[in-house]
């Protein structure tokens, strides 16, 4: 699932987007959004994962698949910062990946006396960050209460507007027609699952759902009194630098009410062309 050594940009651009297709993949199995034959089945050490295939019995899965491949596309060009999934009547469930790209710098070889490219985080503990995001997602979604029925699942992208042409759209979006906050209808509440880091990307997975949802959460899992509205403003400024470490605090979950909310900023967003089909498996 992961590539053997992941020392180049490369390497990290195709883990980073390996995490993202899976995590999605989880996301809306074990939300039972689309039937089994939408799936394929992969194992990770012992945990059976189920990704998402082009399954052209189902036009929905069809449709996410392909927004994950446009997603891909601002990834690879580095313009993606967020990529939040919506689970809708009102919005019910919201997901969100954030993504940081880092500029390798040359360190200086004391014992040599010359500059050269020095591998600051070892493939084996990004892997394990992997394995451990993915484990604590699944296990996540396993204790989410059932959604509503009449649901329909969107994906808007937000980019860094320093380096994004103002015309690019990825492949199958659109300029998003409403940018703004969301609006939860019942008691929110956001839990942090994690983040994996190596030495070019950055990628941290939140999920915020309504409270009675949350079956067996920790308390320190959820975030008390968070905010009905959700903004996605200002999300470009910087967070705590420990959260860049590969090791994955298992107790400390709960983003803080102002990663939420941020400063108000207008920022590029695209939305899907298409919506798939409301449908359950």
């Amino acid at each position: 699932l992961f590539p053997e050594a992941i020392t180049t940009e490369q390497q990290s651009v195709v883990l980073v987007k390996r995490l993202l297709a899976i995590s999605v993949s989880c996301i809306t199995y074990m939300r039972g959004l689309f039937p089994e034959s939408s799936y394929g089945t992969r194992y990770l050490d012992d945990l059976c994962l189920k990704i998402l295939r082009e399954d052209k019995s189902c036009l929905g899965s069809l449709q996410i698949v392909k927004w994950i491949q446009g997603c891909f596309d601002a990834l690879e060009k580095q313009y993606v910062s967020f990529c939040s999934h919506f689970l809708l009547e009102i919005v019910t469930e919201l997901y969100q990946f954030k993504f940081k790209y880092k500029k390798k710098v040359p360190q200086m070889d004391i014992s040599s006396n010359e500059r050269e490219f020095v591998t600051g985080l070892c493939s084996d503990d990004i892997k394990q960050a992997s394995r451990l995001l993915l484990r604590r997602l699944y296990l996540l979604m396993q204790n989410l209460g059932p959604l509503p029925n009449d649901i329909t699942l969107t994906m808007k992208l937000f980019y860094y507007n320093d380096v994004t042409p103002k015309d690019y759209q990825p492949p199958g979006f659109k300029e998003d027609a409403s940018p703004g906050d969301l609006v939860f209808g019942g008691d929110p509440v956001s839990l942090r699952v994690g983040s994996v880091s190596t030495d070019f990307h950055l990628m941290k997975v939140r999920v915020t759902t309504e409270k009675k949802r949350v079956r067996k959460a920790h308390s320190k899992l959820i975030q008390k009194n968070g905010p009905t509205e959700i903004s996605h403003q200002g999300l470009d400024c910087e967070e705590e630098e420990e959260e860049e470490d590969t090791k994955i605090n298992l107790l400390n979950l709960a983003f803080s009410q102002e990663e939420v909310t941020g400063p108000k900023k207008k920022r590029k967003v695209s939305e899907p062309e298409k919506l798939p089909l409301k449908s359950r498996k």
